[in-house]
């Protein structure tokens, strides 16, 4: 049956606004059609009174105003809110509230009035496991705090959040949090896994420090996971390489695990610009891929779309990818 060019057109319309649906009109799923225009983004903070410590976020909201899944984006070591706008704007635009969280003591405040000699030892001093604990605290405070405003009559986000589906993710320093707060293990039998995260992303992410066993740290990760890195992927801090990054992959159990290597990209590809140290320019592709297969991630395991699930597991998601990219999953 021929579908009239006025009907074509509106569900056009629809399917933007409505991500992950297949149209009328035989249209395939595509995790990069967003309509057009800047999703509304603001900025708050969240109040520790137990820890006496202030989490400055930047929230980037869905147009809709039903309530939408939540996906939270922890930064990299001197990063702050206002990093990886690419993604949280995306995500916005896809139907997702997009929480970036700041984690004072290992923000952009640590090197920012610091003379540039001396940034690198400060930098490294921030890198260390008291920042780390206060990152994981940082995530469930956050959570605990979003859960209170969307309760709360008159707040911005009240009624706004569909908390019981929530995904996280972050960059270096961010992804270890991430791996923290999502099923990780520690030394000890310590974990600080959050249950009402469902889904993660980790963008250069870690092997276990100080020389863990990578089985028993990942391979009890009970959700899914996303992996991505680059095969110049190495940090500025810390020295953690591609090799390293390659660890995490194989000891996860299966079932919704994925990873993805990006031809040439170095650390910086995850983030809004170049970092000191970059020895190429940047693949305009790379952005590309990576808002591409996260929002299929999200779209699949958060508002569990079966086309999105179809995209992902089959051809569609290698559709995004260049030659020497390299994609498997479990």
């Amino acid at each position: 049956m021929r579908v009239p060019a006025r009907l074509r057109s509106l569900v056009a319309v629809v399917s933007l606004l409505l991500p992950g649906r297949v149209d009328a009109a035989g249209g395939a799923y595509d995790p990069l059609a967003v309509a057009n225009g800047q999703p509304p983004t603001f900025d708050l903070v969240v109040a520790d009174e137990d820890r006496k410590r202030e989490i400055p976020l930047r929230v980037y909201l869905p147009r809709e105003r039903s309530p939408a899944p939540v996906v939270l984006f922890s930064h990299g070591l001197g990063g702050s809110r206002e990093g990886n706008a690419y993604l949280g704007i995306h995500w916005a635009l896809r139907g997702y509230v997009a929480v970036f969280l700041q984690h004072p003591g290992s923000d952009s405040s640590v090197w920012r009035d610091v003379p540039p000699r001396q940034r690198r030892s400060a930098m490294e001093q921030a890198a260390g496991s008291q920042n780390f604990l206060l990152r994981v605290k940082d995530v469930k405070a956050v959570l605990d705090q979003l859960a209170r405003w969307n309760e709360g009559a008159g707040h911005s986000l009240a009624g706004r959040l569909d908390l019981r589906r929530v995904g996280m993710s972050g960059h270096s320093f961010g992804a270890v949090t991430t791996q923290a707060v999502s099923g990780q293990q520690f030394r000890g039998g310590l974990a600080f896994t959050d249950p009402r995260i469902t889904a993660a992303i980790a963008m250069s992410p870690s092997r276990p420090r100080r020389g863990g066993d990578a089985s028993q740290a990942f391979g009890a990760v009970a959700i899914p996971w996303l992996l991505m890195t680059g095969t110049k992927d190495l940090a500025p801090i810390g020295g953690a390489d591609l090799e390293s990054r390659l660890v995490v992959f194989p000891a996860l159990p299966p079932g919704g695990k994925y990873e993805l290597v990006l031809d040439g990209a170095e650390h910086s590809a995850f983030t809004d610009r170049a970092l000191p140290g970059d020895t190429a320019p940047r693949n305009p592709n790379h952005h590309r891929v990576i808002l591409a297969l996260t929002t299929a991630f999200w779209d699949a395991w958060l508002r569990e779309d079966p086309a999105a699930r179809r995209w992902l597991d089959g051809d569609g998601s290698r559709s995004a990818l260049e030659s020497g990219d390299r994609w498997q999953r479990k």
